[in-house]
């Protein structure tokens, strides 16, 4: 592939700074290497010795002194090359790429690690696209994407989405509003790039099939598009994965988002793709510093001065590097696997808890697919236009709190009947809880929804009542006849 066309004027101008390719290569010399050319601080001066870090299955991981000083050294771009070539291994056992086994030099593929979801995203943004470009996303999408896509100024293409994620005809029917030679002419606005979540999608849970990444890999080789295959959530899969774009890319057309920001730690990503691609992010990551951001918010990027920032790989990342690095070589990839089941047990189970918690307080009154992946319940509220009013006035009036579907849409001014409700952190009642609450505040803002309530009321008071010791504690609900007023956290003696 030629990708000449899709680096930016910006990034094609950058070139690497020649003290960190110096940096790079002493990090692959042989210890018997004198240096003089490093502007490194000398690590004895440091206050930290060692650590040692318990582990919650008892054992201990420990960073001796040495380990330690390369934590807090200045690192190679890339990342820290143990924990680097281990990740590259792990996406061959995973993935199994076409190029596996090649240099990068030759075709193969490099790795990068990076600070977090927006660190990642936001550099291969800003070195792919150009203000008034076209670019295509799921809808709805990750909200962060739109928060760092927004600002460079680019047309946001929105793709129709449903219980199995992008939907090819969907895609083939934004870009037949061009050419596919049109991608040959540098003047046309023809998207470079599709971006897309395939597992456990935030907000919705979706994932998508085999048949379907097959039908976007092949309308992404007709109009000759970069897939931006983003999976924070491949370890959250509730079925058995199927095989990623990463898998089926055989042109060198996918750039790969992995993270361990959900079975680790906080800040745990890397990009993996092509070599000739991924060289203009190294030359990116040394004038472009983000600050680390959790998956909901993007940090805006620091101002620069008279020089460029230091590498992206913060000080702080890279004492994560190698202690993520170290526990992987620990645990082994047997071990890895292993906390990975116990990972996905625990969140199917969260998962199974939050669909019975709708099913019980909003049958009738909202719809859902049941997530196959990650944190979420994507509900969308019958009766209810625009779910913003809900969470601004209501729900935070009762104390609860969700996100509105407007935030995850490419048009967030258009009026979305949606929310999303995590079930990551929330106990069992807490999660009922929401559940009881969303239905109630339902009530009030669509009085006359749902007449089967009104026509009974004294019934329902009854089962209400009947409920009331399944509810959580201090909770009484009362239904009145008529405007179905509800009266909510009466404080009751049980």
């Amino acid at each position: 592939m030629n990708y000449s066309r899709f680096i930016n004027a910006v990034s094609a101008a950058r070139k690497p700074s020649p003290i960190r390719v110096l940096t790079a290569i002493l990090a692959k010399s042989p210890p018997s290497m004198i240096s003089l050319a490093s502007g490194a601080p000398n690590p004895k001066l440091f206050p930290f010795a060692e650590a040692t870090i318990k582990l919650r299955d008892g054992s201990k991981l420990i960073l001796d002194e040495e380990r330690m000083n390369v934590a807090l050294q200045y690192g190679a771009t890339q990342g820290q090359a143990d924990l680097v070539n281990w990740l590259k291994d792990l996406q061959n056992i995973l993935h199994k790429p076409p190029s596996a086994g090649m240099k990068p030099e030759a075709g193969g593929l490099d790795l990068i690690v990076t600070t977090g979801s927006q660190d990642g995203l936001s550099k291969s943004f800003e070195s792919l696209i150009h203000a008034g470009d076209n670019v295509v996303v799921e809808c709805p999408t990750y909200a962060g994407t739109l928060s760092a896509l927004r600002p460079i100024g680019c047309n946001l293409l929105a793709v129709a989405t449903d219980h199995n994620g992008m939907i090819p005809d969907s895609l083939e029917e934004i870009m037949s509003r061009w050419k596919p030679e049109d991608a040959k002419h540098s003047e046309c606005r023809i998207p470079k790039l599709v971006y897309t979540i395939p597992n456990g999608v935030n907000p919705t849970g979706a994932s998508l099939t085999l048949d379907r990444k097959q039908a976007i890999y092949k309308i992404a080789q007709k109009y000759d598009l970069l897939i931006m295959e983003d999976d924070p959530y491949y370890f959250l899969q509730f079925n058995k994965p199927v095989p990623s774009f990463l898998s089926l890319d055989t042109d060198g057309r996918v750039l790969r988002f992995d993270s361990f920001s959900k079975v680790l730690s906080s800040g745990g990503r890397s990009i993996q793709g092509r070599e000739e691609l991924l060289q203009w992010h190294y030359a990116d990551d040394e004038y472009l510093t983000y600050e680390h951001s959790s998956d909901d918010e993007i940090v805006e990027p620091k101002e620069d001065e008279e020089e460029p920032p230091p590498p992206e790989v913060s000080e702080a990342i890279e004492r994560l590097e190698v202690m993520v690095g170290d526990l992987l070589h620990q645990w082994g990839m047997d071990g890895f696997k292993e906390h990975i089941k116990q990972v996905v047990h625990f969140y199917q189970s969260r998962k199974d808890i939050m669909v019975n918690a709708a099913k019980k307080w909003l049958s009738g009154l909202a719809e859902w697919d049941e997530p196959v992946a990650g944190m979420f319940l994507w509900l969308k509220l019958k009766g209810i236009n625009d779910t913003k009013k809900l969470i601004e006035e209501k729900a935070l009036a009762k104390e609860v709190l969700l996100v509105p579907g407007c935030a995850f849409m490419p048009d967030p001014d258009a009026p979305c009947s949606y929310v999303r409700a995590s079930y990551s952190l929330a106990s069992d009642e807490q999660i009922d809880q929401l559940q009881s609450t969303v239905l109630h505040i339902h009530h009030q803002l669509r009085p006359g929804f749902g007449d089967s309530f009104a026509r009974s009321s004294s019934r329902m008071i009854k089962i209400i009542s009947v409920k009331v010791p399944l509810m959580p504690v201090n909770t009484l609900v009362i239904l009145a006849t008529g405007d179905l007023r509800v009266a909510i956290d009466e404080r009751i003696q049980r």
